[in-house]
């Protein structure tokens, strides 16, 4: 029997179910038979209970388990037969004077859009190149040797210099009054890292052990404290330690201690370019990859669910409660998130999804084995240990579902790179890594 869909509005439809009421009231029965085996009631031996008292406790309730799987069943059936792709969950409303020995419900729903790609070949896409040259290995070296440094306490008399270790008493007053978190004893920072505001930085540095000094501090208003963000702080400090740095020797000792069996100073060079060339193609391949993206959601007309957009909103809201539980916020939970702060994003993400699943259908894309393996492998050889990594990946299906993603994205960004017009460009290793300045 052929279904009769009818078209709302663009994706939304609607089908009328007729389920026969005699075939559902059998089952009840055959679900209340079988429930009174089981049951037990004071007052019963088990499994004599009278059917009448069985079907007071429970008819209800199995009698609305059974019209829901019915209803379900009966909704899958016909979205089939009209080769439906539903979007979402049908919203179902019983119809009044439904024919003769039936029960009817209406289900509107939506189905997934027909995706149109313009053609490809008019768009342009602007793809990153990045070399690892020598200072960007020279800089590496420097963070690996600072992470291994060691402290010396300074001539009394010395100033603190950038490098240096400095232990301070501090407090800090807003209108005369010490703000939460504004007063401290014996805290340590590094000078010229980066680890203070820079006029807190300014003030300390050229300061000698057993000085202290006064200094006003104004707080940007994109400060992380909210409470003291945009205004204007009076500080007192005093240096009570001075340490300066020693750095390690690129010796054949330091070199063996990161691993690098031979020590010699050619093989850690090549070892640390190794692994910036991994980490430079991962951060290319993203990039491009968000710059093809681009153009897709640009060069795509469809019409987007309002399940599928909606559902997106609510795992955002989800994504965004749970982060802000792992930052120690109370009742994080339930936190009034308002829907349509993720509306635009929800959006994106749908249309994007659609477009690219599209994309992988119409031309092959989907990720091969081989290709997975690889990419696992690339992911494992940074660490000391790859074939362990390999096996923790391999042994989970929803890691392996997200390289699996990772390496579809792949396989649409080169088909799309394929297409377009490629601008090639040139970016420094710094600022491919986010390093400038």
């Amino acid at each position: 029997m052929a279904v009769n869909v009818e078209t709302l509005e663009k994706l939304e439809r609607k089908i009328t179910l007729e389920l026969p009421v005699d075939s559902i009231q059998k089952e009840v029965e055959t679900r209340l038979k079988r429930l009174a085996r089981q049951v037990k009631m004071d007052g019963f031996r088990p499994g004599k209970v009278p059917m009448n008292v069985v079907a007071q406790r429970y008819g209800y309730s199995v009698h609305m388990e059974v019209m829901n799987e019915k209803v379900g069943e009966a909704f899958n059936a016909a979205a089939n037969e009209a080769q439906l792709r539903v979007a979402g969950t049908p919203r179902l409303s019983e119809v009044e004077n439904a024919p003769a020995g039936t029960v009817a419900f209406d289900a509107i729903f939506e189905v997934y859009p027909e995706v149109k790609i313009k053609d490809l070949s008019g768009a342009e896409v602007e793809k990153l190149h990045a070399e690892v040259d020598d200072a960007a290995i020279d800089r590496t070296l420097d963070i690996l040797r600072k992470q291994r440094r060691t402290f010396a306490q300074r001539p009394a008399d010395a100033p603190a210099q950038d490098g240096d270790r400095v232990s301070i008493d501090f407090e800090g007053k807003i209108d005369g009054e010490v703000f939460e978190g504004g007063k401290a004893e014996g805290f340590q920072f590094l000078v010229g890292e980066g680890q203070m505001l820079k006029e807190f930085e300014d003030a300390v540095r050229g300061m000698k052990v057993g000085e202290s000094k006064t200094f006003p501090l104004s707080f940007p208003e994109d400060y992380h404290g909210k409470e003291v963000a945009g205004k204007q702080a009076d500080f007192l400090v005093t240096v009570k330690k001075l340490e300066a740095a020693n750095l390690p020797e690129v010796d054949e000792a330091f070199v063996k201690s990161l691993g690098i069996e031979d020590g010699t100073n050619e093989s850690l060079r090549a070892d640390i370019k190794k692994n910036l060339e991994r980490e430079v193609k991962f951060r290319l391949q993203g990039r491009n990859k968000a710059a093809v993206m681009d153009v897709l959601v640009a060069q795509a007309e469809l019409d987007l669910p309002k399940a599928s957009v909606q559902a997106e909103v609510e795992r955002l809201i989800e994504g965004a409660r749970a982060d802000l539980k792992q930052r120690g916020v109370k009742d994080a939970d339930k936190a009034p998130i308002p829907p349509e702060l993720f509306q635009d994003q929800a959006e994106r993400r749908v249309r994007l999804g659609l477009v690219v699943a599209q994309l992988v259908n119409d031309n092959a894309l989907h990720a091969k084995p081989e290709q997975l393996d690889a990419h696992i492998e690339e992911l494992a050889a940074s660490y000391e240990r790859p074939a362990d990594v390999v096996r923790w990946y391999k042994s989970d299906m929803k890691r392996l579902s997200e390289v699996e993603a990772i390496v579809i994205e792949n396989n649409v960004t080169e088909f799309v790179l394929g297409k377009v017009k490629v601008n090639d460009k040139t970016v420094s290793f710094e600022e491919l890594m986010g390093q400038q300045g």
